[in-house]
């Protein structure tokens, strides 16, 4: 059974590392959460390593800038590593060719920005639709809009045998009180339509690699049983943890507030209830970060 803790430090000295999901556990698209940042300043004061893993579909350059606006300050985390960089290495070495339809809003533009680590990286060239031999999604054009709007596109683009790279899994998130489209729901779309997606971050295998990578650059490689993963998301977080093999802390008060009926701590028999409908199961709960 999943146990529910009172706040990080009851379990912190068992782990060296944490990969801390951003939305919904850090910061809730509108400002941090005071709580969330005393606690991993806490962690990294007792030697831990906290890598922040985020399906961002964007390079961490302007990730780090975003997170310090909302109010993350640097000595909360030590490395960040996002959906988007794992996204955007694959396409630079021509995972859905060179000519890319592409579906993002204008403060996705920098997915695009030039990856200096991939030699000889694919001349990307972003057209319409009818001329694409891939599509890159970074999220919908409107975040409110029902993704069935693409309905049409994608009959298109599954025709002409296009392949959708999705730099941010995610369904949905909670903007403050508004809940937003992401990529993800556009790729599950497109899948589902017939149409191939490919997915770089939580829960797939590539956005681990790169946070273990990350960890490696610090000097520092602890065993997967001293990492634990800590985010909201039960299909992306929890599950990634899950395939990873390593431990995982179930942010209740995020995106399954409702479902585990979480106003401070989730009620155990909630949370029971959807873990089971799940069918995933962390380790630990709390209802936020602290």
């Amino acid at each position: 059974m999943t146990r529910i803790i009172a706040s990080f430090a009851e379990i912190s000295a068992n782990y060296d590392a944490a990969f801390v999901d951003l939305w919904g556990c850090m910061h809730n698209g509108l400002r941090a959460y005071p709580a969330a940042v005393a606690a991993m300043q806490a962690f990294r004061a007792q030697g831990g390593t906290v890598i922040l893993v985020t399906n961002a579909p964007r390079p961490r350059g302007p990730v780090e800038a975003q997170i310090g606006r909302l109010g993350i300050p640097a000595d909360a985390w030590d490395a960040i590593a996002t959906s988007g960089d794992s996204a955007r290495a694959a396409m630079y070495r021509g995972a859905v060719g060179q000519k890319v339809w592409f579906i993002g809003e204008d403060h996705d533009q920098s997915f695009f920005t030039p990856l200096k680590l991939i030699d000889q990286p694919l001349d990307i060239t972003r057209v319409d639709l009818d001329e694409a031999e891939g599509i890159v999604c970074c999220g919908p054009f409107d975040p409110h809009a029902d993704p069935a709007v693409y309905r049409p596109q994608f009959l298109l683009a599954k025709h002409k045998g296009l392949k959708l790279l999705c730099a941010n899994p995610d369904i949905v998130v909670d903007r403050g009180e508004s809940r937003e489209w992401c990529a993800g729901a556009l790729a599950a779309l497109y899948t589902e339509m017939g149409g191939e997606s490919l997915y770089f971050g939580k829960p797939h295998p590539p956005i681990y690699d790169l946070a273990r990578r990350r960890l490696q650059a610090l000097g520092r490689a602890p065993s997967d049983p001293r990492i634990i993963a800590i985010g909201d998301g039960i299909r992306t977080d929890i599950l990634g943890a899950q395939g990873e093999d390593i431990d995982s802390l179930f942010i209740t008060g995020g995106l399954a507030a409702d479902e585990t009926r979480t106003i401070d701590q989730p009620e155990q028999a909630a949370l029971d209830a959807y873990l089971a409908q799940e069918m995933v199961t962390p380790d630990f709960a709390i209802g936020f970060l602290r």
